[in-house]
């Protein structure tokens, strides 16, 4: 039968147990003998037998039956504590190992960059990064596989809760031969017919090829690269040119002096780099540390960092 008794009650039983006296329970715990009294008589009533003897002037004893009970009550009360405590720690502590899904761009241009410093003080944390397309961060998301997920924002994600960390400006990244190089910025109708290197995700490439809808220009294709480092390497290699977003906050070797990045002139909408989880407002303190940390970082590093930007356009890229 499931019992009715509340933590609370049973601790202050077993605080009378202890000091076989309901005035020092009282004293020791701060309430009324009265709360103590109906606790016990809770208690007797749930145990079906007398727990304590009352005898006047000379205190309490307890009865064998109330020494069970205690020692049961007294059991559970450890692990309720244990409970707490290891509730707290699945909040503050960083979990090992942490296991974060991110869009595999980013895996390569900011994430590593990021951890390091988030994880300046737990060096023992086994950090696993899985690196997906945004249906592929859905599924691990609602399966829990993951805790969060770095990526751009997108309807595809909209089910979960997203922290705005940042807007990134598209760019253009050509090799250092190309006529355009030498120019400040560039504006789409200048690529339009040119050979362009496309970043075929699924996600990715309907928004690139909806730029040049805009001029009423389709692109001429030359190379589709699934991963970003493959499209890298094929633009220092003279394939073509190409939009991305995020410029790499560490050195990429396909980019070592093979790649120069201009900004665009055209008014273009920049992507939001989030931050998704299950959590909504509850998160544990390690995402909001995660989270902290991403942004300062970012602050730290300036926009020069991480973007390519138009010096025309004077929307602030941090939140």
């Amino acid at each position: 039968m499931r019992s009715r008794l509340t933590l609370r009650q049973l601790r202050y039983v077993c605080e009378v147990a202890r000091l076989q006296n309901v005035l020092a329970a009282s004293r020791a715990l701060g309430i009324s003998t009265s709360s103590i009294l109906a606790a016990i008589d809770a208690a007797e009533h749930e145990a079906g037998t007398r727990i304590f003897n009352r005898f006047p002037a000379k205190g309490i004893r307890i009865t064998p039956a109330g020494s069970r009970f205690v020692t049961a009550a007294a059991r559970l009360l450890a692990a309720e504590t244990e409970f707490a405590r290891a509730t707290s720690d699945i909040s503050a502590r960083i979990p090992d190992p942490l296991r974060i899904g991110c869009f595999e761009p980013l895996g390569t241009l900011l994430l590593p960059s990021v951890l390091r410093r988030f994880t300046a003080n737990e060096a023992d944390v086994e950090i696993v990064v899985r690196e997906g397309d945004q249906s592929e961060l859905r599924d691990w998301l609602s399966a829990g596989e993951i805790e969060f997920a770095v990526l751009y924002e997108g309807d595809i994600i909209a089910p979960f809760d997203r922290t705005p960390i940042c807007l990134v400006p598209p760019h253009v990244a050509m090799h250092p031969d190309d006529p355009l190089a030498r120019q400040e910025a560039i504006r789409i109708a200048d690529i339009a017919r040119r050979p362009f290197v496309l970043l075929d995700q699924p996600e990715i490439a309907p928004q690139l090829l909806a730029i040049f809808r805009l001029i009423a220009e389709a692109p001429q294709i030359s190379f589709r690269a699934r991963t970003y480092g493959a499209a890298l390497a094929a633009i220092s290699e003279g394939f073509g040119l190409s939009i991305l977003n995020l410029r790499p906050l560490i050195p990429i070797y396909a980019e070592q002096g093979a790649i120069v990045r201009k900004p665009i002139v055209d008014d273009l909408p920049f992507a939001k780099l989030v931050v998704a989880d299950t959590y909504g407002a509850e998160k544990p303190y390690f995402l909001q540390s995660f989270i902290a940390t991403f942004r300062k970082y970012l602050a730290e590093i300036g926009t020069d960092g991480f973007a390519v930007r138009n010096p025309g356009h004077k929307k602030d890229l941090l939140f």
